[in-house]
């Protein structure tokens, strides 16, 4: 991969990284005001039918799933940055062949290229 090219693929992480900080920050603050109110004994937030107490579980249960996920996307993003300063950026970590272009334009911090992706994921369920 030329200097070009690493140049682009690092601007693009570092947006991704700007992007996730800005989500993981907004799910925090959602974390945190929730449960305030939930220590804090003050039900007024919450809805008295059940079902809309349930809708309230769940959207604290999807805040926490997509904060989790993020933060394994930060660590990918990172380790990404980190290869482009070794010189092994776009090298799959499985079997070492180059990741394809178009792989690495769609998910910049793609640790292996398809085939290997294909296999982990058959392998993984």
């Amino acid at each position: 991969m030329n200097k070009k090219e690493l140049k682009h693929f690092r601007q693009r992480l570092i947006e991704e990284l700007e992007k996730l900080a800005e989500s993981l920050g907004r799910f925090e603050r959602a974390a945190r005001e929730s449960s305030q109110r939930d220590s804090s004994g003050d039900l007024s937030a919450y809805s008295i039918h059940s079902a809309d107490l349930g809708t309230d579980a769940m959207e604290r249960e999807k805040d926490l799933l997509l904060a989790a996920r993020g933060s394994k996307t930060v660590g990918l993003i990172r380790d990404a940055l980190r290869k482009i300063d070794e010189g092994s950026y776009g090298d799959c970590e499985e079997c070492g062949k180059p990741i394809g272009s178009k792989r690495l334009e769609l998910i910049p911090y793609a640790p292996l290229c398809a085939k290997c992706q294909v296999k982990a994921e058959r392998n993984s369920t």
